[in-house]
């Protein structure tokens, strides 16, 4: 499945598969996926297994003691953040952008004195060349278990859990050639392995469908993985139409069903009951499962994105299609929990009701359990994630932008603190002779410089050196903004507008604090 929802279903950015993005969470040196929506996963089991009005001028706070800074200290880590400090009520910018969260704290290091209004600090020629639209820098390899290949430019991994799932297909299906195939002996068992090996690479076959059809989208694919139920493609964006949406979710089940034809007809020309004859009958029978299984109408399944779509094309709202294909998903969860031990004890499916033992009754209804779990949880992720990704546009750059101050390289602590304070700004950036900005004096080493010692200490000791990517422009917002944030994950990001004038400081500890106010809301 892909990350869309199942055993080869593209992953769309919004559903996780299962909850390991357990919670809004910007991304303190953008490295944290959470705050992302997430790349469009297709997770499922495969198969028989898964742009602004002017705004009020910000009231700035008064303080005792004034110093700027980025929030948080050098470490990337969101709990870094959680306690310092920090208000983005304060920017270079034009005074008729709000700060983004006004009530952030009281001990804000840099208090933003009273000024005139319509006054604003004077802003800094910087070079911006490049900022704005430059693609993020993909960094390192996401990973993911043993990386097998690079398929179209895509990794693919096998996690570990796949070869749990082997063992286990060995066994079974090695049980099963010792009723048909009886003479084989032990050797059954390694006719058992190729054909867990075999169906796997089907399973791969569906996923590099959904992969195939997202790059022609043009939308990217960070990998895909193979795993206990099934596989994952995770696509990284959404696709921007119903009918695109519709066609990236069937062709993963589309390519099953021709792939179990392609058995069916090779069966054909080999004699039944033979090595050859029940592997082609076994890869057939799977490949129709993993087909019907990810075309029932419910997410995180292929065929639950196929219902998104067509909901989402009548009512011309993605967040409807995403609902109700979400609350089919659930039911089918349940129908799942408790169909499918009654199908198997009925006789409809597997053994005959005499064949049955204990054994078996309680390893169907084990099964039935995971699958339910699998899906209810995908389709919990999916809204989730489709609610996350309706509130990311309130996350805007200019807005969550903290006013700043040019000091340069050799300015005492205690002058460049005060120079802040009667700016009214909350950050300062550290230039050279020319107003050429360097680097972003950094919150948390101004908060560990005593008092006494702040005339003394210069603000280039305390700064962190400007590379490129920390260089943002003032015009993104929502997932734009985040994906430029994790290219570089840092604490600070220096705010520049597309004169290549400096509008201010961009902290990550004010991203993630507003982001995970926008989710508090309802939608």
């Amino acid at each position: 499945m892909d990350e869309s929802g199942g055993s080869g279903q593209p992953r769309s950015g919004t559903d996780e598969a299962t909850e390991r993005d357990e919670g809004p969470q910007a991304p303190t040196g953008p490295a944290a996926d959470t705050t992302r929506p997430g790349p469009a996963r297709h997770d499922r089991p495969t198969g028989p297994t898964p742009t602004a009005p002017s705004e009020p001028e910000p009231q700035p706070d008064t303080s005792d003691e004034a110093q700027p800074g980025a929030a948080g200290d050098a470490s990337n880590e969101p709990e870094a953040h959680a306690g310092s400090p920090n208000d983005p009520e304060a920017h270079t910018g034009s005074p008729d952008e709000p700060p983004a969260d006004p009530g952030a704290s009281d001990e804000t290091l840099v208090t933003a004195a009273p000024r005139p209004t319509g006054t604003e600090p004077a802003r800094t020629p910087a070079r911006s060349a490049g900022v704005r639209g430059r693609p993020p820098r993909r960094g390192k390899e996401p990973g993911g278990g043993l990386l097998m290949g690079r398929p179209f430019g895509v990794p693919v991994y096998v996690a570990p859990s796949w070869f749990l799932v082997a063992a286990l297909i060995t066994w079974v299906f090695g049980g099963q050639l010792d009723r048909v195939l009886p003479e084989l002996g032990a050797a059954r068992y390694l006719v058992s392995l190729f054909f867990a090996v075999a169906f796997y690479a089907s399973v791969l076959v569906h996923e590099l469908a959904h992969t195939v059809a997202a790059l022609r989208f043009k939308l990217p694919v960070r990998r895909i993985q193979l795993q206990f139920f099934g596989g994952v493609s995770e696509i990284e964006k959404e696709t921007e139409t119903p009918g695109r949406e519709f066609v990236l979710a069937f062709v993963g089940p589309l390519l099953s069903l021709i792939l179990s034809g392609l058995f069916y007809l090779a069966m054909q020309t080999v004699e039944a009951g033979t090595v050859p004859g029940v592997l082609l009958a076994g890869l057939m029978i799977s490949n129709l499962i993993v087909a019907a299984f990810n075309l029932l109408p419910g997410l995180p399944l292929d065929g639950g994105r196929m219902l998104r779509a067509v909901v989402w094309k009548i009512t011309g709202k993605p967040m409807s299609g995403t609902i109700a294909a979400a609350w089919v998903g659930r039911a089918l969860a349940v129908s799942v929990l408790i169909g499918l031990p009654l199908l198997t004890q009925s006789g409809a499916i597997g053994d005959t009701p005499d064949d049955m033992g204990g054994m078996d009754t309680v390893t169907d209804a084990l099964l039935a359990a995971i699958l339910a779990a699998i899906i209810w949880t995908g389709a919990g992720n999916s809204l989730r994630m489709a609610r996350l990704r309706e509130h990311l546009p309130e996350l805007r750059a200019r807005s969550l932008t903290r006013r700043a101050v040019p000091v340069e390289t050799n300015t005492p602590l205690s002058e460049a603190l005060r120079r802040a304070n009667a700016a009214g700004a909350r950050a300062l950036v550290v230039v050279d002779a020319d107003g050429e900005p360097l680097s972003l004096v950094r919150e948390a080493a101004i908060v560990g410089v005593p008092e006494h010692r702040r005339p003394w200490v210069a603000v280039s000791g305390l700064a962190q050196d400007l590379t490129d990517g920390m260089r943002v422009s003032a015009e993104l917002a929502g997932e734009e903004l985040l994906d430029v944030l994790r290219a570089t994950p840092a604490t600070e990001y220096l705010v520049v507008e597309e004169s290549g004038e400096i509008y201010g400081v961009l902290s990550a500890a004010d991203v993630e604090r507003a982001f995970v106010k926008a989710m508090a809301r309802p939608s």
